[in-house]
């Protein structure tokens, strides 16, 4: 093995190592497991031991005990928001037992006391649970449509909306939900569920069942600063407040004991600045290791700012940072201070890492007016139970058939190509994991994608080291040459699709959003497994002789199909598709769309014995209701046994009628009806449409620049053309044919995005072929060198869409619900890809350079022609052959 393979050998294992750490552990565990898992012995200040190991645990495990049984004893109460559960978890119960009885759980831990700057218990304690619940879960977390997780319902004063117009109500609403969401999904990648229900209500459903963080999603984050009376700074009872002053509370941590004190601060009436001169705020550490918050002010803010100091510094003044009427820290300023940007400390032993990053999620995001916890619940999956294993099995036996195809048609290097895919999704789960992603549908649809991706970059090489090798080339050399010439083609695809996928990450909104983050990660590593991983396996079975004759079986060589020729036929078929669709899409452009855009209603039922929400659904589909969704929810340490059915406007109490009617057995009682919005709202949808567009426009400019600017207009047509066909044939299949539901939904949108990072690497791959021919054969006309361009990676063409039909295609006929029609959308997104790289892509490209070779080298880097004594290119006729359309 040469250096530069041991070079890559050694790069594959430690990125193997970093994988496996970050993938363990797999599966979450229970919390109070957790807890006495990491149990250490009790150590003082000096280090020396206190208490044992095995001491300490008994002692956690009595502690754990009383709160499981709290949480039992207060199961299946009446509760209301002036009257709330104290003990609605473990979680909750084991910190509030330890807050009561002045338990400091660090004692337990020592290993992480060292960590903790408050010397207050309960800020110790709501800091080692959020450690140990965070910690006690797996590496990779399952999303709500795979896994369920916990709903949240929060109320909005009626009296801060506006009681006579309903429009301006709605807009009110619409924009609680979005900072909302917004808080949710700080990150992009856990696309939680928000939306609107009833007239005050705010739903927000999360995976996962911690709600530790239910209290920070609702804070309203008013921010103020206010200047503290020049003389008088603590206000005693009985003291008359000044005119024009006012007192608010400042609360404390003595540095020595860590008791919390709360100081009452006089400060002006009229704040000096308001939130609205903060433009982001962001955690930082500073320099003991403590964490604050970092504001950033606008324009007008650091103006005011800086004439707020200079104020300060002439009249020796305070200036209180209030965060919800209450003093978060107070600063001083000897000078004026013309800064951009300020922080907010918190006393002795600043705030402890989770708080500063929700303090800062919630400035950046504010409300304008407050919200109150309703009620808590755990909700089962969006997705079926029984369509998720139907769903599973149906892409074990489409993930079979391609590991049957690449086996059977290239032989041991077929083996080597689907341990390299097995060990792309590996590396991709692990970034995944590390990112603290959430997988979700469309989460899925990527790595289905980087599935096809990676299969796709393993043909093309295999088929380029064929062409060596048919030649009369070694099986050494053509294996080396084969890589080499791959390079270009699979890099040039890959970043195509990167800069797609970045694009998307930026522009995007929730599902969009998580799509484009699983889509890079995917890309990164099928480049890397192709190129790195791929490399050196294969050179080491080559160097061994274990691989001597390899890819004898082919079926396309030989080819000189004229293309071109085709090209008025093909734009014909796609005209009259194009209008079967938009006719479709006008047809039904009302019942196209699915709740998540357009809201519905939602009924809650009750029931009794054993019942899946894939039967709700099936039952109301006999029943007629087309939309459905059904899934599990139960109040959070209740014994009730209920199920949550979305379906269109006003069909609710029809929908539980028929039910009713139709199985008596079950004994259904209708629990709750509300209405609830779309969860897709328009800022998801609005932030698709920028980031298409953006990525359309970005793809352009890459290949215009990589390539020049023929090459990109065909790429952005053909991927247009891809769009608009997949989404008419989808709705005029579901609409007219019954083939899927002919409806979109959130997880719809990332099918469609699917669709245009398959039609990218499919052109590019085309194109970059045309380039190396334009360059290899100089004396050949443009059409020419079309054709065999097209010809020549037609193997690779037609075998990276058979395999990716495989499971698509199971998918479907398999598959069940929402990943029916999923798949439905990809497998239209595989056909017209495939279709428009030969019949469109490359027409447009052709068309634009007229046919012309020289026009395209006049508008590339000229080709150096080492036979020509003077470089002059050769004489160019616009050769055409007699089409036969």
């Amino acid at each position: 093995m040469n250096g530069a393979n041991v070079f890559r050998l050694i790069l594959t294992l430690i990125v193997l190592v970093w994988a496996g750490l970050e993938l363990t552990p797999m599966q979450d565990t229970p919390l109070d497991q957790y807890m006495l898992q990491r149990v250490t012995a009790e150590v003082d200040t000096s280090g020396q031991q206190v208490q044992s190991k095995e001491e300490n645990r008994q002692e956690l495990a009595d502690l754990i005990e009383r709160a499981k049984q709290r949480v039992e004893e207060y199961q299946g109460g009446t509760y209301t928001v002036d009257n709330p559960n104290p003990y609605p978890s473990f979680s909750a119960a084991i910190r509030r037992i330890a807050d009561d009885e002045g338990i400091d759980l660090a004692q337990f831990y020592a290993d992480l006391a060292p960590r903790l700057t408050s010397k207050n218990t309960e800020r110790r304690n709501d800091a080692i649970v959020r450690e140990m619940i965070n910690a006690s879960q797996g590496a990779l977390d399952l999303g709500l449509d795979l896994a369920g997780g916990v709903s949240l319902t929060y109320s909005v004063d009626p009296n801060e909306l506006d009681q006579d117009n309903s429009t301006v109500r709605a807009e009110q609403m619409a924009n609680v939900r979005n900072i909302i969401a917004e808080r949710v999904d700080s990150l992009g990648v856990a696309e939680p569920v928000v939306r609107v229900k009833g007239d005050n209500l705010i739903e927000v459903q999360m995976p996962g069942l911690d709600t530790s963080s239910a209290s920070n999603i609702s804070k309203t984050a008013k921010l103020e600063f206010f200047l503290v009376h020049p003389t008088i700074r603590n206000y005693q009872p009985g003291m008359e407040i000044p005119l024009g002053y006012k007192v608010l509370p400042y609360e404390q941590e003595d540095p020595r004991t860590g008791e919390l004190i709360e100081e009452p601060i006089l400060v002006e009436r009229i704040p000096v600045m308001k939130g609205d001169a903060v433009s982001a705020a962001r955690p930082s550490l500073n320099e003991s290791g403590s964490y604050l918050v970092q504001l950033q002010f606008t324009d007008a803010g650091q103006e005011q700012f800086a004439n707020t100091t200079q104020r300060m510094a002439q009249e020796q003044r305070l200036m209180a940072i209030v965060l919800d009427n209450e003093i978060v820290s107070t600063v001083s300023a000897r000078a004026r201070i013309d800064s951009p940007s300020a922080v907010i400390e918190r006393g002795a032993g600043g705030f402890p890492q989770a708080e500063a990053f929700d303090l800062s999620n919630s400035l950046s995001n504010p409300l304008s007016t407050e919200l109150r916890q309703e009620q808590v619940y755990e909700i089962g999956a969006s997705l079926a139970e029984d369509a998720k294993v139907a769903s599973l099995r149906a892409g074990a036996i489409g993930g079979a058939l391609v590991v049957v195809f690449m086996i059977a048609y290239y032989g041991i290097p077929g083996i080597v190509a689907m341990v390299t895919v097995c060990l792309n999704l590996l590396f991709v789960a692990a970034a995944l994991a590390a990112f603290g992603a959430t997988i979700t549908l469309p989460g899925v649809a990527a790595l289905v994608l980087t599935i096809g991706m990676a299969v796709d970059a393993n043909i093309l090489i295999f088929e380029r080291i064929r062409e060596e090798l048919n030649v009369g080339k070694s099986v050494a050399l053509a294996f080396q040459e084969g890589f080499s010439k791959s390079v270009s083609t699979i890099l040039d695809a890959n970043v195509t699709t990167l800069i797609t996928a970045l694009i998307l990450f930026q522009l995007g909104e929730g599902p969009v959003k998580g799509f484009g983050v699983t889509l890079a990660t995917g890309i990164v590593f099928t480049v890397f497994c192709s190129l790195v991983v791929s490399r050196w396996v294969l050179d080491l079975l080559v160097s061994t002789k274990i691989v001597q004759k390899p890819f004898r079986l082919q079926f396309f060589s030989n080819l000189n199909f004229q293309f071109l020729n085709y090209t008025k036929r093909a734009a014909m078929a796609t005209a009259v598709v194009l209008a079967i669709g938009a006719v479709s899409l006008v047809m039904h452009r009302e019942s196209m769309w699915g709740i998540d855009f357009t809201g519905g209603d939602q009924v809650s039922i009750g029931y009794q014995g054993d019942l899946t929400a894939g039967m709700i659904e099936d039952w109301a589909h006999e029943a007629g209701f087309e939309q459905a969704n059904a899934f599990a929810i139960n109040p959070v340490g209740a014994e009730v046994q209920q199920m949550a059915v979305q379906t269109a406007p006003d069909q609710g109490r029809a929908l539980f009628d028929a039910l009713d009617a139709a199985h008596p057995e079950v004994d259904l009682e209708l629990v709750g009806l509300t209405q609830i919005a779309g969860s897709v709202g328009n800022t998801v949808i609005k932030g698709a449409i920028i980031a298409m567009t953006g990525s359309l426009l970005a793809m352009l400019l890459y290949i215009a620049i990589r390539f020049e600017f023929g090459y990109a207009l065909g790429a952005v047509v053909a991927s247009l053309h891809d769009i608009l066909l997949t989404i008419g044939i989808y709705v005029f299949l579901g609409e007219f044919l019954g083939l899927g539901s002919g409806q979109f939904s959130a997880p719809m949108i990332a099918a469609i995005l699917m669709t245009i990072g398959y039609s990218i690497n499919d052109t590019i791959v085309v194109f970059d072929r045309i380039r190396e021919e334009l360059d290899l054969n100089p004396g050949l006309t443009l059409r020419q060198v079309v054709t065999i361009s097209i010809n020549r990676v037609l193997n690779r063409t037609v075998w990276t869409s058979v395999t990716t039909f495989f499971a698509a295609f199971m998918l479907f006929i398999f598959g069940a619900g929402v990943v029916q029609d999923f798949s439905l959308i990809f497998l239209l997104g595989v056909l017209t890809g495939t279709f428009s790289s030969m019949f469109v892509a490359t027409p447009v490209f052709y068309a634009y350079h007229k046919g012309s070779r020289k026009h395209v080298e006049e508008s590339n880097f000229v080709p150096n022609y080492a036979w020509q004594e003077d470089g002059a290119r050769p004489e160019e006729t616009t050769e055409e052959q007699p089409s036969k359309s």
